[in-house]
């Protein structure tokens, strides 16, 4: 058993997110995602299952053709996409990839 406090997981930039990785298995891996005022992650295809639960602010997550605005304690789940996210005010995110079985 493992115990994170998300709220003072410190986050890298997008170039070096790997680093942001805390915890991986064969069959899934987290992390946490930060972006600053206006922040945004242009679209990429996920292979995985996603899910996305904010910890702290707001964000609007776009997946495939269909938007969804998540704020502090709400979460998102989908099957695998096309995934894009932007934040006016800044948000921070815990994300868990689920790899398909």
């Amino acid at each position: 058993m493992q115990v994170f406090d998300l709220k003072t997981k410190v986050s890298y930039p997008y170039e070096e997110r790997d680093k942001n990785v805390f915890y991986k298995s064969k069959d899934f891996k987290t992390r946490i995602i930060e972006l600053l005022l206006g922040g945004e992650i242009t679209a990429c295809e996920m292979n995985s299952h996603v899910i996305f639960i904010v910890i702290k602010g707001a964000v609007e997550i776009k997946v495939n053709s269909e938007k969804a605005p998540l704020k502090e304690g709400q979460c998102l789940i989908t099957d695998p996409s096309i995934i894009s996210m932007k934040t006016e005010n800044g948000v921070k995110i815990m994300g868990v990839q689920i790899n398909k079985s």
